[in-house]
């Protein structure tokens, strides 16, 4: 398939994921809270396969192959994340799908509930004339990334975490002379304040409407 969509994410363990949230949730509901998330951003996705031909990655932390399997279904293809930092496990993924035979990919993570199939088809249109389309996240970091071939420079010694990521992702891409385009800015969710945007109620709603 020439496209495809790598969600990045990592095992519920109760402790080792969404740690700024546990002061609130407690371990068990911030792992709870990491499952949920991370079954909705794939419901998009399988969604979004079954309009188009759309193969589907997962990129885990923590667990095993067998333990996503069973948790997530025999059908989506798994792959450990690899490498000292984001970007670098980023920058492999897309080497991998690239080399696999994709021409157009796309990363997403598990933080941000607004996005849709609609928005992913967007991202993945938007590859048929730019090289880069970006996800535009509100704490200046991005949502979303995709590519027609890998741009090293894009993942190479950028401080991950912080809210300049963005603005020097496009800064690189200027100037190397990428063609690049945004999608729609949208919010994480990392942080108590942010629980506010996880609305399983609307977000069902939202998604009887998305195509």
């Amino acid at each position: 398939m020439v496209e495809r969509v790598v969600v990045f994410t990592r095992y519920p363990e109760p402790g080792l994921t969404k740690t700024r949230l546990i002061p609130m949730l407690g371990r068990e509901g911030a792992a709870e809270l990491q499952r949920r998330m991370t079954e909705h951003t794939l419901s998009r996705v399988r969604s979004l396969a079954r309009i188009r031909a759309v193969s589907i990655e997962v990129r885990y932390v923590g667990g095993d192959r067998m333990k996503m399997r069973d948790w997530l279904g025999s059908d989506l293809t798994f792959r450990r994340q690899r490498g000292a930092n984001l970007g670098s496990r980023m920058a492999g993924a897309f080497r991998n799908a690239f080399k696999d035979g994709a021409k157009r990919v796309v990363i997403i993570g598990t933080d941000c509930p607004a996005v849709t199939t609609r928005l992913l088809a967007e991202a993945l249109d938007s590859l048929c004339k730019h090289e880069l389309v970006v996800g535009p996240a509100l704490d200046g970091g991005y949502y979303l990334i995709g590519l027609r071939r890998v741009i090293p420079d894009l993942f190479r010694s950028v401080k991950w975490g912080t809210t300049e990521v963005l603005e020097e992702t496009m800064r690189r891409a200027a100037r190397s002379g990428v063609t690049a385009t945004t999608l729609p800015t949208e919010g994480d969710v990392d942080c108590p304040e942010d629980l506010y945007r996880w609305d399983e109620r609307k977000l069902g709603e939202s998604e009887d409407g998305q195509l």
